[in-house]
């Protein structure tokens, strides 16, 4: 584990924080725990990823308050992996935010079927007339307004829930037609396309981070937060990488199985493979376990924390005494008789790390005197 420098963010203040100071491992997986409420949103969601955006992008943000803050002349871009929905109505689905939708909409133009009859890419769309089921716009779906009550959906009755007209439907692929590819899961598509390898990569993608069982066009409004989110990291990751972004994720790993965390672990790293960095907020200990740099907040909630409780590799927290992170790593450690550090080698750790951030910090200032004398 080596970092090539760091974020450092200096007197941040906002809500409970207590004038913090931390220093984030540029290049490497760096978890922020600590109990609910302690401050970790705040640090990073409310300080640090809005300042980022301002910095690395202009965007006009509010931010909470804080010094200062340096080391970004690495970095290109700065990515917030939220749980937001991937699009707030019925027509936004894994196949559409992904691009994927695009590329198989092109294959259904190019078959014998599509060519005698005159059909381009747009009659495969159901956003557009044409190729839609007029009926219910290419939704397959009807809303029934409810009095006092939440809106009820039911299959178009004129399509049965397909989407297409009939004409759009007599064009198969293999044959399915485009309705049935849409009913397809992640993982049974990703079988299907394995011979075309451009859409073959973003399905396999979707499969990594574990969502093998969600359907093609399954519904954005349907899906959980934690799908979203890692529907979103799937679409970063079959990004060409430039190894200079900072990706930020606020517990990733909320509803999942344990086979899944080890997936979606397993891309995290890959980000970092890749020379990026990852900052993740986590209350998950196979997460926290694997991670090259945690930042602990606490020791409490609310009023309670607001302070850095302590700092450093998973190793090294587990002998902090003050940490309840570092109490169930320590409990996790001993069962399967990892040997993490001896309370002196903690310090020695930690005087190391700063050290090194110190030595860095004066290497970047002087190169940046001599750049200016030039």
């Amino acid at each position: 584990m080596s970092s090539s420098g760091w974020i450092v963010l200096r007197g941040a203040c906002g809500h409970n924080l207590k004038n913090v100071n931390v220093a984030i491992p540029v290049g490497l997986f760096t978890c922020v725990t600590g109990v609910s409420g302690s401050g970790k949103s705040t640090l990073i969601q409310d300080t640090l990823f809005p300042r980022l955006m301002f910095e690395m992008h202009g965007t006009r943000t509010v931010w909470s308050p804080h010094d200062a803050i340096e080391g970004l002349d690495v970095f290109d871009k700065v990515i917030d992996i939220d749980q937001s929905p991937i699009g707030r109505t019925p027509r936004s689905n894994p196949a559409t935010y992904t691009g994927t939708f695009d590329m198989i909409r092109e294959l259904f133009a190019l078959t014998p079927d599509a060519k005698i009859r005159g059909y381009k890419n747009g009659r495969f769309s159901f956003n557009v007339k044409g190729g839609r089921c007029e009926a219910c716009k290419g939704d397959g779906i009807i809303k029934i307004e409810m009095h006092f009550l939440p809106d009820v959906y039911v299959p178009c009755e004129v399509c049965k829930g397909k989407r297409y007209n009939r004409e759009t439907l007599e064009v198969k692929y293999k044959s399915k037609n485009i309705s049935e590819i849409l009913a397809m899961t992640l993982e049974e598509a990703s079988e299907f396309f394995k011979p075309i390898p451009k859409i073959y990569r973003k399905l396999e993608t979707l499969e990594q981070v574990g969502l093998g069982y969600v359907r093609m066009g399954q519904p954005a409004t349907t899906l959980s937060g934690g799908e979203a989110q890692r529907i979103k990291l799937a679409a970063e990751l079959s990004k060409r990488s430039t190894g200079r972004t900072i990706y930020i994720l606020d517990e990733p790993t909320t509803g999942l199985h344990f086979e899944d965390v080890k997936r979606l672990l397993a891309v995290l790293h890959k980000l970092v493979e890749q020379g990026n960095t990852v900052v993740v907020i986590e209350h998950n200990l196979d997460v926290i376990k694997t991670a090259d740099w945690l930042i602990d907040m606490g020791p409490e909630g609310g009023n309670g924390g607001g302070e850095v409780v302590g700092f450093g590799t998973p190793e090294s927290l587990a002998q902090n005494i003050k940490s309840h992170t570092g109490k169930y790593l320590r409990d996790i450690f001993e069962k399967v008789g990892h040997p993490y550090l001896s309370s002196k080698a903690v310090v020695l750790k930690a005087a190391e790390s700063r050290k090194e951030y110190i030595a860095s910090a004066v290497k970047q200032k002087a190169r940046k005197v001599v750049a200016s004398k030039k």
